[in-house]
């Protein structure tokens, strides 16, 4: 069944969440967008729904949803970040140094003996991991794609 809006505020309220409408306007700048957010966009987007949403209000409601899986913070840039709806049960990303573009994937299975041969020689139990891939995308290579959308203030 895929994720919604009302799902993931039921999920929040479940877990003994409060539901305000600053946060409900997070959720719902995140489920409109078409792509991953930075959160000076995030809050942009959300005081649309509701205008005395506030920067750190944005922020912690951002590690919020991390921390309950919703959404996953994507390294775009060097000291930036952005944060996109959590699409696969665990995935990976692959990030355009150029345009920005980040594609989700998955590969928990491909990354198991990395992971265990790393745990034995560290002693570490590792229990999550996240990867992000940095390139240039296909269309990038091919000098078609404009600069993104992302680079510029929201």
């Amino acid at each position: 069944m895929p994720v919604t809006l009302a799902s993931t505020l039921d999920h929040l309220a479940d877990r003994g969440h409060r539901l305000t409408r600053p946060r409900q306007a997070v959720l719902q700048a995140l489920f409109e967008a078409e792509d991953w957010l930075r959160p000076e966009q995030v809050l942009s987007h959300a005081r649309k729904r509701f205008s005395s949403v506030g920067l750190v209000t944005v922020y912690r409601t951002l590690a919020l949803l991390e921390e309950l899986g919703i959404v996953r913070r994507i390294h775009v840039e060097p000291g930036c970040h952005g944060y996109a709806l959590a699409g696969l049960g665990h995935g990976h990303y692959l990030t355009c140094r150029s345009c920005h573009r980040v594609l989700e994937f998955p590969g928990r299975e491909d990354l198991a003996p990395l992971i265990l041969q790393i745990s034995r020689r560290t002693g570490f139990l590792i229990d999550d991991h996240l990867l992000e891939l940095s390139g240039t995308c296909p269309t990038c290579r091919r000098g078609r794609r404009s600069p993104s959308r992302r680079g510029r203030k929201a």
